[in-house]
């Protein structure tokens, strides 16, 4: 029997899978918390968890038996969202500094280590002025040692890739790692040509420099995970989800780590087919930090046409087509100064889990009980997540020495100074860069009172909801059920959204008051007022995550759709990280030289002129159809399969006469295969 494990590390669990290759029955499955100050400890104990289900009788299975190992990771989307890169040099080639500064595109760059060359070509691919080899010698030297990645994007290099080419040439024989850094591995360097095809020269350089910066982080993670799968004794070939769900070695996507942004609802989006086996349906993952909406189409999930966005950057990486909202199992509730429910966007530690690792935060929660006015920040904590390693002021540092001891209620920090609102911004500061965690009441909270959910402290959850549940004038268990119908209309709402953004553009409810009232008519059901109102969803609604069960009934019945939740949902993206299959596209231009007499082919190489239109395609057909099989097989694939599709761009002349004008030829050849559950074999890309 031929095994293989999937990994899914998301914003709140990590999951781990094991499934038949052969017959894609899932053995057994198991989460752990997510670790995203090391994501390798979470990795971790979610393997040991499911090799210790298969350890119980009747089944055993031991990791020597793994073949393959494919794994779905938030690295490079956290890392952009937070502005965690490494150090990179991006060398424009060819670029107008004085136009890209006017128009305030410099800011779009990702880093402020810019460097203009002399140099690039025209949209033909004709050169416009040759490579200054003399002034990229002197940047590559200059930053020997000081930055971890150089990034290269040529005027037009993706129509003619030579200048990227050389340039990428002297980095690797100039370059050396920055100091720290491993001095066996080559300096990485990424070019714009490999990242894409498509036109737009400054999103071009911000896909490149945030790929660069990206590289180091995801060979750090890659080696990290090789450790732990040594460790088990798991000798099996590393796979990596991409953003639109298929999958390439861990060799290569660490030439190439952008292209694994959105990797998890990519994930999600090929497990919900996986399990549910429905070709067409809307996809609702509902995790720990988010939800994720993403529409399935003939089995295979929507790319964005346009790229991926990511922590404010547009990307031209094309990645599922996803519309994520700040609700999940372990978003804050709380109430707004009008006394209003809201849910999210903030992640907190659940007080069930908090009080399950620090036993002492159940005194502080029975002594707010107790007390007749109720302070601010009730049932919140705040709790020491890793030391930072930056420059901070004598009052974080005051801070933190006091959180050393466990967590601290955030009501009694705020009762020490006449001026609590500088805590709390102290605060906000410090879990944004990722030094503290905040803990309070959640939907987890909320269904541990209800008893729908039972893994950790659920007496805290009882505490928290009694003190919250006071200040909204309800007892603690009508107060978890408004917890539950708020964050199941809110899914609703958010689904709606991702329609009608789709068909006629997104929704702004704030600024929409007459929608705003009738959707809220048609999910909450008022009693009262002379118009009632109803939705329909015409595709199903499949939900997967750990807690879809409690929250997706309502959302089909508000919805008036057909619900699936199916075996195994709440590990779905596990199984999604191992179903796809390798997929390389590849795509090629044909252009007219003088309105239809001579063709030039634009290839990853340079370019080539033909004096006749299918000549110019039989040799790119000659050329990519095995660079696309073996650009497949380098990737992880076996019994590759290549498909050309052609598109004749013509427009006709104006008239009315028939003529029609050539303007150019895209070829899109596709490889496509099954990960090849080989033996892992040590050799670099």
């Amino acid at each position: 029997m031929a095994v293989v494990l999937g990994i899914d590390t998301g914003g709140t669990y990590t999951d781990a899978v094991l499934v038949d290759h052969a017959t894609d029955e899932v053995l057994a499955g198991a989460k752990a918390l997510t670790t995203r100050h090391d994501l390798s400890i979470g990795i971790a104990e979610a393997i040991a968890a499911v090799f210790e289900v298969m350890r119980r009788p009747p089944r055993s299975l031991q990791p020597e038996a793994v073949d393959m190992v494919a794994l779905s990771t938030t690295l490079a989307t956290n890392a952009i969202a937070e502005g965690q890169g490494s150090p990179v040099c991006l060398l424009l080639i060819g670029y107008d500094r004085e136009l890209m500064e006017q128009y305030g595109f410099q800011k779009e760059l990702v880093t402020d280590d810019v460097v203009y060359l002399r140099g690039g070509h025209d949209v033909l691919g004709n050169e416009v002025a040759p490579l200054d080899e003399e002034a990229a010698r002197a940047v590559i030297e200059a930053r020997r040692g000081k930055v971890e990645a150089f990034a290269v994007s040529g005027y037009f290099g993706v129509r003619n890739p030579t200048h990227e080419l050389r340039v990428r040439a002297l980095v690797e024989e100039l370059a050396a790692p920055a100091r720290g850094q491993p001095q066996g591995l080559p300096l990485p360097v990424t070019c714009g040509h490999e990242l894409t095809t498509r036109l737009n020269s400054v999103r071009r350089a911000t896909t490149v420099a945030l790929n660069a910066g990206l590289i180091p982080l995801l060979r750090e993670l890659i080696a990290s995970v090789r450790r732990t799968l040594d460790d088990q004794a798991i000798t099996a070939p590393l796979m990596v989800v991409k953003g639109d769900g298929s999958l390439v070695r861990a060799e290569w996507a660490m030439q190439r780590p952008i292209e694994t942004i959105l990797s998890g609802p990519a994930a999600s989006a090929v497990g919900a087919w996986h399990l549910a086996g429905r070709r067409d349906v809307w996809v609702v993952d509902m995790g720990g930090t988010t939800t994720d909406i993403a529409a399935l189409r003939e089995g295979q999930p929507r790319l964005n046409q346009e790229g991926a966005r990511v922590g404010g950057w547009r990307t031209m990486v094309e990645a599922v087509d996803v519309h994520t909202a700040g609700l999940g199992g372990d978003s804050q509730v709380r109430l707004d100064g009008n006394g209003r429910l809201r849910i999210g966007p903030r992640r907190v530690v659940p007080l069930c889990l908090l009080a399950s690792e620090h036993p002492e935060v159940m005194d502080e929660l029975r002594r707010q009980d107790t007390m007749q006015e109720k302070p601010e920040g009730v049932a919140q904590f705040v709790m020491l997540w890793r030391r930072p390693t930056n420059w901070l002021s004598d009052e974080d540092r005051a801070l933190l020495r006091r959180l050393e001891t466990g967590p601290q209620s955030l009501p009694l920090l705020l009762s020490e100074t006449h001026h609590g609102w500088l805590i709390r911004r102290r605060i906000e500061q410090l879990e944004a860069q990722l030094v503290v965690q905040q803990a309070g009441f959640t939907p987890t909270d909320a269904l541990h009172v209800l008893g729908r959910f039972q893994r950790w402290n659920a007496q805290a959850s009882l505490l928290g909801a009694e003190l919250l549940a006071a200040q909204a004038g309800l007892s603690a268990r009508d107060f978890c059920e408004q917890v539950v119908r708020g964050a199941s209309n809110r899914v609703a709402m958010e689904l709606v959204s991702k329609v009608l953004e789709d068909e006629v553009g997104p929704p702004n409810w704030e600024r929409e008051p007459s929608a705003a009232a009738l959707l809220e008519r048609a999910l909450s059901n008022p009693g009262d007022g002379e118009l009632g109102c109803e939705l329909t969803l015409r595709r199903p609604l499949v939900a997967i995550g750990a807690p879809v069960e409690a929250y997706m009934p309502l959302v089909a019945e508000r919805l008036h759709t057909e619900l699936i939740i199916p075996p195994h949902a709440e590990v779905a993206n596990a199984v999604g990280a191992v179903a796809g299959g390798v997929v390389q596209r590849l795509r090629v231009l044909i252009s007219s030289l003088d309105g239809g007499g001579r063709f030039r082919l634009h290839l990853p190489d340079g370019v080539h002129d033909f004096g006749d239109l299918e000549q110019a395609v039989r040799h790119a057909q000659q050329v990519m159809l095995p660079h696309a099989e073996a650009l497949a097989q380098q990737a992880g694939a076996e019994q590759v399969e290549v498909r050309m599709a052609r598109t004749d761009r013509r427009a006709e002349v104006g008239g009315g006469w028939g003529e029609e004008i050539y303007l150019g030829t895209e070829l899109i050849f596709t490889a496509v295969g099954r990960p090849s559950p080989a033996r892992r074999q040590s050799q670099p890309m």
